[in-house]
C-alpha cells in the first residue's frame, strides 16, 4: 500500500505541478527591493521538482540534494539582504497548498500519512539548511562590520592621541617655565597679591593638559608604579580643588576610616579623582542651593578598596548614563567628553572597575581598585 501511495502521489504532484506552482507564486511575499527574480520566482519550481524526484527515495538520497538547493537559496537571501522570516513563510505556504490539493486524491488520511511524512521531511530539511546557512553568514557579516567599526573608532582615537600628544607637549613646555617663575616670584615676594590665584589657574590648566596627554600612550614612557596612600591622595585632591569647592559653596563629607595603600601611577589615579569630583562641583554649582559631595573609602576585602563619590545633583538621563564613559560624550556646553573616558581607561589599566548609578538627588561613582599587597 505504501509503495502504491508514494507512486500515486508522485504522479499526482507531477500532474498538478503547474497549478500548484502558479498558486504558490501568487501567495509568496516578495521583498521591496534588492531581490533576484530568478531565485524568488523559480525557488518554488526548483524545490517542487526536486521534491517530486526525491519523494520515493531514501532519506540518504534526499539529504544531499535538498542541502545543495537550500544552500544556494540561503546564499541568495544573504546577498539580497532579504527577510528570512518572509522566506520561511513562503516555503510553508507551498506546503499548505500541496496539502490542500490532496483532497483531489480521494484517499484516506492513513494512506497518505507516509507520504505526508516524506513531504514534511523534505520541507523541514530544506528550511533547516537554508536558515542555518543564512544565520551563520549573516552573523559573520555583522561580526565583520562590528570589527570594522571598532577598528575605525580605535584609529580615530589613535590619531587623536598622536595629534594631542604632539601639540600639548609643545604647549606644556612654556607652561612649565611660567609655573617655575611663579614659584620664584612667590619666594622673592611672598606678600604679592594674586600669585596664589595665578598659581591655581596654571595648575588647573596643567590638569586639563594632562587629561589630553593620557590619551597618548607616550605619557607612560619612563614612568614607574609607586606605592601611595589613598587617604593622602584624597586630601591632596580636595586641597587642589578647594577654590572651586569654596566658590560653589559645596559641603564635602569625607569618610576614610582606615589607612589604605595601593600600587600604581599616582598621578593618573589623582587625575581620575579630580575628574569625578570636579564634575560634581561643576554640576552642583548650577542646580543646588545646598550642594553636597560624599566621599567614602573603605576596604571591601583583604585585596580591594572601594571608593564611592556621590553628590546630590540632578539624575543623569538614562540614555546618557549608558554612554557617559564613551569618548566625546558630555553634558557640558564647553566639555570635551574625554574626562570620564580617560578615567575609565586609567582604572581598567590598574585592574580596577569604574561604574556610575544615578537617581534624582543622588549620583554616585563607584571605583573598585586592588590594594597594595
Amino acid at each position: 500500500m505504501q509503495v502504491v501511495t508514494l507512486k500515486k502521489l508522485s504522479d499526482f504532484l507531477e500532474t498538478e505541478k503547474d497549478a500548484i506552482i502558479t498558486e504558490w507564486h501568487s501567495k509568496i511575499i516578495l521583498p521591496k527591493k534588492g531581490y533576484n527574480n530568478e531565485y524568488y520566482t523559480d525557488c518554488p519550481k526548483h524545490f517542487f521538482e526536486l521534491m517530486i524526484q526525491l519523494i520515493s527515495k531514501s532519506k540518504e538520497d534526499i539529504e544531499p540534494a535538498i542541502k545543495k538547493l537550500a544552500i544556494e537559496i540561503g546564499e541568495e537571501r544573504v546577498k539580497s539582504e532579504s527577510n528570512i522570516g518572509d522566506f520561511v513563510y513562503n516555503v510553508n505556504i507551498g506546503r499548505s497548498i500541496i496539502y490542500a490539493n490532496f483532497a483531489k486524491l480521494k484517499l484516506e488520511w492513513t494512506q497518505l500519512q507516509e507520504s505526508i511524512n516524506r513531504i514534511n521531511y523534505c520541507f523541514d530539511r530544506f528550511l533547516y539548511y537554508a536558515v542555518s546557512y543564512y544565520s551563520e553568514h549573516k552573523d559573520k557579516i555583522i561580526e565583520e562590520k562590528t570589527e570594522f567599526i571598532n577598528s575605525t573608532h580605535k584609529d580615530r582615537l589613535t590619531l587623536l592621541g598622536q595629534m594631542t600628544s604632539s601639540f600639548i607637549h609643545e604647549f606644556r613646555n612654556p607652561l612649565t617655565s611660567v609655573q617655575g617663575f611663579i614659584q620664584l616670584l612667590k619666594a622673592d615676594y611672598p606678600d604679592m597679591e594674586y600669585l596664589d590665584i595665578i598659581k591655581n589657574e596654571l595648575e588647573q590648566l596643567n590638569f586639563r593638559i594632562s587629561q589630553f596627554l593620557l590619551l597618548s600612550k607616550k605619557e607612560l614612557i619612563g614612568k614607574e608604579k609607586t606605592q601611595f596612600s589613598v587617604n593622602q591622595m584624597l586630601n591632596e585632591v580636595l586641597t587642589f580643588l578647594y577654590p572651586s569647592i569654596l566658590d560653589a559653596k559645596v559641603k564635602v563629607v569625607q569618610e576614610t576610616p582606615e589607612e589604605m595603600q595601593m600600587v600604581g601611577y599616582a598621578d593618573e589615579i589623582r587625575q581620575v579623582l579630580i575628574n569625578i569630583i570636579f564634575n560634581a562641583v561643576d554640576v552642583l554649582s548650577q542646580y543646588r542651593e545646598d550642594p553636597r559631595i560624599e566621599i567614602n573609602a573603605r576596604r571591601v576585602n583583604q585585596s580591594h578598596l572601594k571608593l564611592e563619590i556621590a553628590n546630590n545633583g540632578p539624575a543623569i538621563p538614562e540614555n546618557m548614563l549608558n554612554s557617559i564613559f564613551e569618548p566625546f560624550v558630555t553634558t557640558k556646553k564647553l566639555g570635551t567628553g574625554l574626562g570620564l573616558f580617560v578615567s575609565r581607561e586609567i582604572i581598567e589599566k590598574h585592574k580596577g572597575f569604574l561604574a556610575c548609578s544615578s537617581i534624582q538627588d543622588r549620583t554616585e561613582f563607584m571605583i573598585l581598585l586592588p590594594l597594595a599587597k
